[in-house]
């Protein structure tokens, strides 16, 4: 429960894992270029399975106590937060980049501050949905279930980097619910990708001074190897799903013709739960194939609905920003429900020309669902590489999405692809009991 009457104060970190609050300094927030007071009705205590970041070369930016001015924290490195899946941020961490400051890593960086002992951060929660609670997860009853899987399909590669790679070495979310035989079963399929997206999870250049905190899918899976473990999760498993696209391969449309074999096989053997793909939407004549063979829903990537914000980012080879709004049209056309990945940053999501794209958008496609997800980036250098000097003013996240909310009232908000119970119509389905 929020009991917070002014803002939380400022933390630093020592440099050396250590972090405390200085309590001459209210903390401030984020939004695109500029720190600004977050309203005290915004601070939510931090979430189960949220941490916090040192971000070194970097002063925080706070509201000194007793003058009101905004000044540097001088005493240490800055601090930022990571909030846990449901839940999106609605300021970053603010904060002076010192000249010799490295890069941060691919994380997300919400503010946090410290008040009651306790610690805070300025964020709501936006899906019901518990599939990646923290405390959801048995690490042993993992372990054994990763292993059963492997003892099961011995000759699957598939499974076998699900569960070596993403599940025991990377904790990948939805490999750990594989391992636990419920909900989202995620299928890479695609080593190769289409587009040269700056934030890449899972390939960076040998010259860009960040890694990818994952390796790429190696090689080509095939029909069968995908129908053998996704058949039994689907007629098995509570409120299923399988999934194609994720953040351990490249862009499974490349894959499709491998996809759509998959998918009718899968479908001579079980009518149950939802086929969905993870996308960047870039290839809308694969899509309408994967949509005749029984695709059920697409979730399509981007970081906006502007295309001069779009195309820096994605850097995309051989498709526009017209085929992901033209893949959106033609999955909702085939009676499919339809999701954007949107990447939300404070001060760029919530401009006013960005909340009329969206508008727009939503309007072609008769959109089903927005998922509201954190942007996992170093913000300066976002900015940056998208060319945004002056991000100007912005209307907040959360003003935005009530906007959205009164305009569209039938579409959804969330953090995660809807079984097909939640899309039939029980979209508060519980998931707590299961």
């Amino acid at each position: 429960m929020n009991l917070l009457t002014q803002s939380p104060f400022l933390m630093y970190s020592d440099g050396v894992g250590n972090i405390f609050e200085d309590e001459s300094l209210y903390v401030t927030g984020r939004t695109g270029w500029d720190a600004i007071p977050v309203p005290v009705e915004d601070w939510i205590e931090l979430p189960e399975g949220g941490q916090l970041y040192e971000l070194p070369g970097r002063r925080g930016i706070g509201i000194d106590v007793a003058t009101g001015e905004m000044r540097l924290c001088e005493k240490g490195w800055a601090v930022a937060a990571f909030i846990p899946p449901a839940h999106t941020g609605l300021y970053l961490s603010a904060y002076e980049t010192m000249p010799d400051a490295p890069t941060l890593p691919l994380f997300c960086y919400t503010a946090a501050g410290w008040q009651h002992e306790k610690l805070y951060v300025p964020a709501i929660r936006v899906e019901d949905d518990i599939r990646q609670e923290c405390s959801g997860y048995d690490d042993k009853q993992i372990k054994t279930g990763a292993a059963h899987l492997i003892e099961v399909y011995p000759h699957n590669r598939l499974v076998k980097h699900l569960m070596e790679t993403c599940c025991m070495t990377y904790t990948c979310p939805a490999a750990r619910n594989f391992a636990l035989s419920r909900w989202e079963c995620p299928v890479p399929v695609s080593p190769a990708c289409n587009a040269n997206c700056v934030g890449c999870i899972s390939f960076q250049p040998g010259d860009e001074e960040i890694v990818s905190p994952q390796d790429r899918l190696t090689f080509k899976p095939n029909a069968a190897e995908i129908v053998e473990f996704t058949v039994p999760h689907l007629e098995t498993a509570p409120f299923p799903i399988v999934s194609f696209g994720q953040g351990c391969e490249g862009e499974p449309l490349l894959m499709w013709q491998t996809i759509r074999e998959a998918i009718i096989e899968i479908r001579k053997h079980t009518d149950k739960g939802s086929i969905n793909i993870n996308t960047n939407g870039s290839m809308p004549l694969a899509v309408k194939e994967l949509c005749d063979a029984g695709l059920n829903s697409i979730r399509v990537s981007t970081n906006s609905a502007l295309e001069q914000v779009y195309m820096p980012y994605y850097r995309p080879n051989n498709y526009q920003f017209t085929d992901i709004i033209e893949s959106l049209k033609i999955v909702h056309d085939a009676g499919g429900w339809t999701s954007i990945n949107y990447f939300t940053f404070p001060g760029m999501t919530d401009r006013e020309e960005e909340y009329e794209a969206l508008r727009k958008l939503i309007r072609q496609t008769g959109l089903n669902m927005i998922q509201w997800r954190n942007f996992n980036i170093d913000p300066d250098w976002y900015l940056g590489k998208i060319g945004i000097a002056e991000s100007g003013t912005s209307m907040g996240i959360k003003q935005m999405m009530d906007l959205i909310r009164q305009e569209f009232p039938k579409l959804r908000f969330g953090y995660f692809n809807p079984s097909m119970e939640r899309i039939k119509g029980n979209f508060l389905k519980d998931f707590a009991h299961h």
